[in-house]
């Protein structure tokens, strides 16, 4: 009986591609990798040959050949929350588009994992994007030049060769406290973070400003989380504070406070105004729709892949960003009644 053929058993390989294009294996190799020595015309043969053959590249020995996975990795602390997913969603089709696919790790809010998944996944990948690392300082600061090339996002570093995008969270949380005040709100619960959350550092530092002169202003601060179940755990908690107003450490913990008023019957904003943080997709479908600060995640994601593209090319990164928030006044928030 005669022996298949290994093509025509369907296993096309690089010898078929060459023999089709009448080059070199080595010729292939090259067209294959993106190398620039090979004449356009000779890898315009090459790529049609494969087209016809439907060759598709050994992505192991593509790998070893030119010393990259062409995949990045992104850390992220959970990846439950929308607002980390619009941060991937910008990041995975700005690197897609230069022949990059990005792996995901979730360190489920946990910083000790966070270091470890972070030196694992860059182990395995070219490049790493950190996003808003809950780790302390002087820990991110010592492990970011092991992780190089990455850029962080939704954090602050000063250490050489890291892009930074950044995001003003205190600015963001003042300028609710400020639409607030304007409404006449002069009690307001802060529903706070995880207390490892740099955001939540961060947003703690803008209310610990001086507010608006007007008598009687004070904040509240009441533990929290950050996510749904964390908001709907905190409800009896604002209603007990007396506040007039909750400012929620983001969209999930507001929808999850939502959620509970509403089984209570309580008034919003009547009775309580309620804002969230990030803007995140399902904030505007909420009942009332939610007052926010909107942070341009997409956006944070599709300028990292562009500063962690420079570097992978051994170009000069864009600059550092530090992104402001922009306020959305939506229905959960109105005046303060003349009775509270």
């Amino acid at each position: 009986m005669a022996r298949m053929s290994t093509r025509a058993a369907g296993r096309v390989t690089i010898a078929h591609v060459a023999a089709e294009a009448g080059v070199s294996r080595a010729t292939v190799s090259r067209v294959m990798n993106g190398l620039a020595s090979v004449d356009p015309a000779i890898g315009e043969r090459v790529r049609a040959a494969a087209a016809k053959l439907n060759y598709s590249p050994n992505t192991v020995a593509r790998s070893l050949a030119i010393g990259r996975t062409q995949t990045v990795a992104i850390v992220v602390p959970d990846l439950a929350n929308p607002m980390f997913q619009e941060t991937l969603r910008g990041l995975s089709r700005a690197a897609a588009r230069d022949g990059y696919r990005v792996l995901v790790a979730d360190s489920v809010e946990n910083p000790a994992e966070e270091v470890i998944l972070a030196r694992e996944a860059r182990r395995r990948c070219d490049a790493l994007v950190l996003v808003a690392p809950r780790m302390d300082a002087e820990q991110l600061e010592a492990l970011l030049p092991e992780l190089a090339p990455a850029v962080l996002v939704n954090r602050a570093s000063a250490v050489p060769g890291i892009p930074v995008l950044s995001v003003d969270y205190a600015s963001g949380i003042r300028s609710i406290v400020d639409h607030l005040q304007d409404l006449g709100h002069r009690r307001i619960a802060y529903v706070a973070g995880p207390a490892a959350s740099h955001g939540d550092k961060a947003r703690r530092e803008g209310l610990s400003r001086p507010l608006h002169p007007v008598e009687g202003a004070e904040v509240i601060e009441i533990p929290c989380g950050a996510m749904f179940e964390d908001g709907h755990a905190a409800a009896q908690a604002v209603l007990a504070s007396g506040a007039t107003a909750a400012v929620c450490f983001n969209d999930l913990v507001a929808m999850g406070l939502l959620g509970a008023l509403h089984e209570e019957g309580v008034d919003v904003p009547g009775r309580l105004s309620v804002t969230g943080f990030d803007d995140i997709p399902f904030a505007r479908y909420t009942s009332p729709a939610l007052t926010t600060a909107s942070v341009p995640q997409t956006h944070l994601g599709e300028q990292a892949w562009v500063r962690l593209w420079a570097l992978l090319e051994g170009r000069e990164p864009e600059h550092d960003v530090d992104v402001k928030p922009s306020l959305v006044v939506r229905a959960s928030t109105g005046r303060v009644r003349a009775d509270a």
